[in-house]
């Protein structure tokens, strides 16, 4: 292996497992020897990698950012505009031109060859019509679970019946046929997934749970686990 891959192969172990690492580990997920690790580790601290530790503590890559970040695989570009792609025909809007943002940045940043393997991937999705027919702007509702913020929402539940909620919206989930948020509804005193199709309205309100949050995360999934067929819908 020419030593450039093996200093990028070295950067890409650091990036995706856990920290710390001993050089003991590193050496054998790169197939060198400890004294050649050593230098592999000292070459990419020259070229601005910042990797934190020692030898007999363990390292762990703190910055890379003076390195291509940048360096993708064939198949790696495939996935990349195969997700993006899907992104694209979800039906949020706001979602969908952040895709193609994303894809426009890493294209830019790529050598030639790469950036045209990308604009001519064989990979994409193809929709007649969108994934998730939305009635509202979920834009509102992932800038409040970003912010932790309280949602005053108008919600139809399967059999036509309207009531006004507030919710603390703690995630979005993405299955195959539905966009759902998964929140605290205060009226329920219970979590309630949230069809985002069935949602009508949905305004912040202002009121932060921000300390709730993550006590709030623990006994959901604490929920999953002892009853994986308690939480409903609406």
């Amino acid at each position: 292996m020419a030593r450039s891959d093996r200093l990028l192969r070295l950067l890409q172990v650091m990036r995706v497992l856990p920290p710390p690492l001993t050089a003991a580990r590193l050496a054998a997920e790169t197939g060198v020897s400890l004294r050649s690790l050593y230098r592999d580790i000292d070459s990419l601290r020259a070229a601005g990698a910042r990797i934190d530790g020692e030898r007999g503590y363990g390292y762990r890559l703190t910055e890379d950012f003076a390195l291509p970040p940048q360096i993708f695989d064939r198949l790696e570009i495939e996935a990349l505009v195969l997700g993006l792609s899907e992104v694209r025909h979800m039906g949020d809007a706001k979602l969908a031109d952040a895709a193609v943002s994303v894809l426009a940045k890493v294209a830019a940043t790529l050598p030639d060859e790469r950036e045209q393997q990308m604009l001519h991937a064989v990979s994409q999705v193809y929709r007649p019509v969108t994934r998730y027919g939305l009635t509202v702007d979920m834009s509102e509702i992932r800038q409040c679970c970003w912010q932790e913020q309280a949602v005053a929402l108008r919600y139809g539940d399967e059999h036509g019946a309207v009531t006004n909620r507030t919710i603390y919206p703690l995630s979005l989930a993405y299955s195959e046929r539905v966009l759902a948020v998964l929140a605290w509804c205060c009226l329920r005193q219970d979590f309630r997934i949230f069809r985002a199709d069935r949602i009508q309205a949905a305004v912040p309100t202002g009121e932060s749970f921000r300390p709730r949050r993550a006590s709030l995360l623990r006994d959901y999934l604490e929920q999953l686990r002892s009853r994986p067929a308690s939480h409903s819908s609406g």
